[in-house]
């Protein structure tokens, strides 16, 4: 699975890979959808009970990880974040839920050969003699694979199990990169991914691994068999990768989340809220990193001074603007306590901390919070804080509000949720949620091969169905020749119906 030694060049290892996705796409793509389907899921609960087996190896080639990268923190050339997102094992339930990762994408229904969209172009059209006669022409739009993924990460060993998953239940192949800190777990479960394919028939090559710089540089230049490029990990890293790529590329910017307490928010929700916005795992690119405090908050009682204790008793550093930090520091600070309220830069609002460091700032209203994150933010997730909702409110749609209430240029018919949620175009958007809520696995996609903040094909989470696009296949009926030419204007000539069918697969 790597070009190591010299085994194989870059154009080998995606020549291949082209290879085992046509093999697979030809030989399943015939068999019943069931069966095909039933053939990826054994796969995948191969390389479950693979992994289970080599549990101790892959702990131990992981802790050797950890090891070596916290040698590279004390010489300060490592950040301590990036050793959190490499250890598999210390977070309570992340191996397991790697595992379960695999059984859930397992279980899903299958993303392919799904017809979305039916439409008749033209009906029958008799001709002069009947074995002659012109069918109907009907137009399918059905899923299918995209090709060969090349994948691109840092640290987290488990995104090579996620992402070789969702590959092979999605009908694709994939070369995978991890970061250069993970090399001994990432080998392991390589051979495991490796050992699981020869286990259920499938190609060898579907899933393979790359270890150097230099072998992703060639490999972006690999249009002819490599369909997409999905880097996951620093801004620096997407946006060398979208310079150098000669194919589409479906990437992240920063995680600069955002929570917004807005002036009826209630205490206890909105403290509980932030806190696992925050600490549940500050490092994840869904971790809030910047926090809007409305100005009704700051009061010595108001929510603000308890909510800033509440940070600064879990350790978080609070970058603060004058408004927010002069709060905190009358509500009675230790010293201690007071060398965590620092005072805010303007870059702190445009940096992703991945630590426990919160930007905060003060705003008067719910559209001057949005106008914060439209001018800061990453695309990625932002929350809004307010009042709760009722369990059947789901709220009203523009089109349903009456000509003057439209026609109105003021906020004043709409709450604040809607107005953010509304207003903000961010892959996810939240309302009374924490925004670690953004995760394949919690959106029921059974995991995912990233986050993506682009605006086009596939946002936010990206599960099976990022990892499909589409087809058109068009059935014409009959003995008769189907021929644009006879749809031009004349008396005679054929009329296009244009008329929504059943949306199946076709009968061929």
């Amino acid at each position: 699975m790597s070009t190591r030694g010299g085994e194989r060049t870059c154009s080998e290892v995606a020549k291949q890979a082209r290879e085992a996705f046509d093999r697979v796409q030809k030989h399943l793509s015939l068999d019943d959808a069931a069966h095909a389907d039933g053939v990826r899921a054994k796969a995948l609960h191969a390389i479950c009970e693979t992994l289970q087996e080599a549990h101790d190896e892959i702990r131990q080639a992981n802790e050797t990880d950890v090891r070596e990268a916290n040698e590279l923190v004390r010489q300060g050339k490592l950040s301590a974040q990036l050793v959190a997102r490499l250890d598999l094992f210390s977070k309570r339930g992340k191996w397991e839920s790697m595992i379960q990762g695999v059984a859930d994408v397992a279980s899903l229904p299958s993303p392919l050969d799904i017809c979305t969209r039916a439409t008749r172009l033209a009906a029958a059209h008799p001709g002069d003699d009947e074995r002659d006669a012109t069918g109907a022409l009907d137009l399918y739009r059905v899923t299918c694979p995209i090709g060969v993924l090349l994948c691109i990460f840092e640290a987290r060993p488990e995104v090579i199990v996620n992402i070789a998953s969702l590959a092979i239940k999605s009908g694709n192949a994939a070369i995978l990169k991890g970061g250069k800190e993970s090399k001994h777990s990432a080998h392991v479960l390589s051979r495991c991914i490796s050992q699981a394919l020869a286990k259920s028939g499938m190609p060898a090559h579907l899933i393979q691994m790359v270890e150097s710089r230099e072998e992703i540089q060639s490999l972006l230049h690999e249009e002819k068999y490599i369909n997409l490029v999905i880097p996951r990990g620093s801004s620096e890293l997407v946006r060398h990768i979208q310079r150098e790529a000669r194919m589409p590329v479906m990437g992240h910017a920063d995680g600069l989340c955002t929570a917004y307490v807005h002036s009826d928010a209630p205490e206890k929700l909105a403290i509980e809220t932030v806190l696992d916005a925050k600490l549940d795992y500050p490092s994840a690119c869904n971790a809030i990193e910047t926090l809007l405090v409305h100005r009704a908050h700051l009061s010595s009682a108001g929510l603000w001074p308890k909510l800033a204790r509440a940070l600064i008793c879990a350790g978080v550093r609070l970058h603060c603007d004058e408004a927010s930090r002069a709060s905190v520091l009358s509500s009675g600070l230790s010293e201690a306590e007071a060398n965590l309220v620092l005072c805010a830069t303007p870059a702190d609002f445009d940096t992703e901390f991945l630590d426990l460091d919160l930007a905060v700032r003060v705003v008067d209203s719910v559209d001057e919070a949005v106008e914060h994150i439209q001018q800061h933010g990453s695309g990625h997730t932002e929350t809004i804080l307010c009042a709760p909702l009722s369990s059947n409110d789901h709220g009203t749609s523009a089109s349903s509000m009456p000509p003057a209430a439209k026609d109105e240029d003021t906020y004043a018919q709409h709450s604040a949720a809607e107005i953010f949620t509304r207003s903000l175009s961010s892959s996810s958007v939240y309302v009374n949620a924490s925004t670690r809520f953004a995760d394949g696995f919690r959106y029921g996609f059974g995991t995912e091969v990233g986050i993506s903040t682009g605006r086009i094909h596939a946002r936010g989470p990206v599960g099976l169905e990022g990892l499909v696009t589409y087809k058109y296949v068009l059935r014409s009926s009959g003995g008769g020749a189907q021929t644009a030419s006879a749809f031009a204007p004349g008396e005679h000539q054929r009329r296009w119906a244009h008329e929504p069918i059943e949306a199946v697969y076709p009968t061929l």
